[in-house]
């Protein structure tokens, strides 16, 4: 079956299209795309991942679908409530 594995940074993003088996984990897909020798800060076990936006729980044990694009998350660098304060605080002033 057909998936993609997609991973971005503020400089440059990547989707790669791969064939695998069915039963294959996001994980298993993760690793084979080769996506991590591109952003070598990727480690598949401990990066959040989501198909189409929806957050996985257990991308170890998420078996996909045809057509899945598999979406690995940054952490982030700031919490969102505390942004927009920031930026209400910098319009304000």
């Amino acid at each position: 079956m057909k998936v993609e594995v997609a991973y971005a940074t503020p400089e440059k993003q990547r989707i790669i299209a791969l064939e695998v088996a069915d039963g294959t984990t996001a994980v298993e897909a993760v690793r084979q795309s080769g996506i991590t020798e591109v952003f070598p800060e990727i480690d598949p076990d401990s990066n959040d991942m989501g198909i189409f936006g929806k957050v996985i729980k257990s991308p170890a044990e998420h078996p996909l679908r045809d057509g899945d694009r598999v979406e690995l998350y940054r952490p982030l660098k700031i919490d969102p409530k505390q942004a927009r304060l920031n930026r209400a605080r910098k319009k304000a002033g």
